[in-house]
């Protein structure tokens, strides 16, 4: 038989009740997350006024469970006199450990070679620039000091005074300048004496200069040097100056050595060689041998000079087709050709007979805006002329005129047989009055045509 004690089924109630309620209330603990447990505060600005050095850190207690029992919060509390004293430490700054002290050294003596006496200052035109040595002017100045020196002194008395601003080619401007000057020897002895500078030498700018200084005074034997070891810009300084000395036919031979070498020459070498040879009639057939050669050439290089130079040979030699070559070239290069080149190439096909060719010239010329010279006038007006075209001719002869261009007896002459052609007397005689003007005096071919003119006119007005 079983008995039942009242009061220990009570106590069983009561424990059963209290173990459900905790378990149900650490269920609900463990499913809140560990940042919803403990949310972190923002952080809040400190109040004004308040020093954060004199704070306390506050350590906080971790927030206790609900079985724990909470414990009271100690506070500390500063007092007036501490805070006082800690805040008299910032007031003023905190010593620092003394340096050692520097030792001072007493400045040394004067010394009399460096010192300087007090002048006004250097003035900019003693200066020396480092660019002398490509200067023209300085160049040139160095010939003229070189040229007063006595007969007997050496050039290295001005040199020697200069040689730190001299760099290589320097000295060619002042050799050629020597040359100009008629001095072959004092240009030889620059020479020398930029032989016995490494900073001067080797240089092929100065040896061709002083070996064209040479050959144009006939002073090569002066100077000895190998020529097959010579260089394509020494060949042709040599060539140049026998040219300018009146050696042509040393430099005719430099040439056919030079070509039996395979040497290729530059252009205007050439050019110089033709036109020194075309000043002798009798050598004519030695102009249009190197003519051919020139023609073979394919790499021309030719200034507007040099082109028209050899236009105008080949215009008296006849060689219209290398006229018209030289011209097409030069055009080909882009380049504009001059009113030089115009009047020129106007010319040759008149000299041609091709008339109505040159007359496209003329309006070439005229499309390109070029000033007409007192030359192209004279030719276009003697063009106008064999075409027998009064009108161009007379425009022409005004633009002359209102240019302020004297027209020459030529000019005259060709008007004159223009307006006779025609018929016009009045103009005829208004020209004749211009020509007692200008000093002038007809010849007897133009003063017989006019006669026949002046009957014909008076016989006309009789009948």
């Amino acid at each position: 038989m079983i008995l039942h004690c009242p009061v220990s089924s009570s106590l069983i109630f009561h424990l059963n009740l209290h173990t459900n309620r905790v378990t149900k209330l650490n269920a609900s603990q463990k499913k809140l997350t560990k940042n919803l447990r403990n949310p972190r505060r923002t952080k809040l600005p400190p109040d004004f006024g308040v020093n954060l050095f004199l704070r306390k850190p506050i350590t906080q207690p971790p927030s206790p469970s609900p079985l724990q029992e909470q414990e009271p919060e100690d506070t500390i509390i500063w007092e007036p006199q501490e805070i006082e004293a800690i805040s008299s430490l910032f007031k003023q700054r905190i010593p620092q450990k003394p340096k050692n002290p520097t030792r001072i050294r007493p400045l040394p003596l004067p010394q009399p070679h460096k010192l300087r006496p007090l002048t006004l200052p250097t003035p900019k035109n003693n200066i020396k620039s480092s660019s002398m040595y490509k200067d023209p002017t300085f160049l040139i100045s160095l010939a003229r000091e070189i040229k007063s020196l006595p007969e007997r002194a050496n050039v290295s008395i001005v040199l020697n005074k200069w040689v730190s601003f001299l760099r290589k080619g320097s000295l060619s401007t002042t050799i050629r300048e020597l040359g100009y000057m008629g001095l072959p020897e004092r240009a030889l002895q620059t020479y020398h004496w930029a032989e016995k500078h490494s900073h001067l030498v080797p240089d092929n700018r100065i040896l061709a200069s002083t070996i064209h200084v040479l050959a144009k005074h006939h002073e090569l034997k002066l100077l000895k040097f190998d020529n097959s070891l010579a260089s394509k810009n020494v060949i042709e300084a040599m060539i140049r100056g026998c040219i300018e000395g009146g050696w042509l036919n040393l430099a005719r031979k430099l040439i056919l050595i030079a070509k039996s070498n395979n040497r290729v020459l530059d252009s205007s070498v050439y050019v110089k060689m033709i036109l020194e040879i075309a000043k002798n009639p009798d050598k004519y057939h030695l102009v249009v041998a190197l003519l051919d050669e020139l023609k073979e050439r394919e790499d021309l290089r030719l200034s507007q000079q040099d082109c028209t130079s050899v236009m105008k040979i080949c215009v008296k030699l006849g060689r219209f087709e290398l006229v018209e070559c030289l011209f097409e070239w030069f055009k080909e290069s882009k380049r504009e050709p001059s009113i030089v080149m115009y009047t020129m190439m106007i010319h040759s096909r008149y000299s041609e007979m091709k008339y109505r060719e040159a007359m496209s010239v003329v309006w070439e010329m005229e499309e390109s805006n070029c000033l007409l010279d007192l030359p192209a006038y004279r030719v276009v007006i003697k063009l106008f002329v064999a075409l027998d075209d009064l009108g161009r001719a007379m425009r022409y002869y005004s633009k002359l005129k209102e240019a302020g261009f004297a027209p020459t007896y030529d000019i005259y002459r060709d008007m004159l047989s223009v307006y006779t052609a025609s018929g016009r007397l009045v103009k005829c005689k208004e020209i004749c009055k211009e020509v007692e003007d200008a000093g002038l005096r007809l010849d007897t071919d133009t003063s017989f045509r006019l006669s026949q003119l002046e009957k014909q006119t008076i016989e006309t007005i009789k009948n």
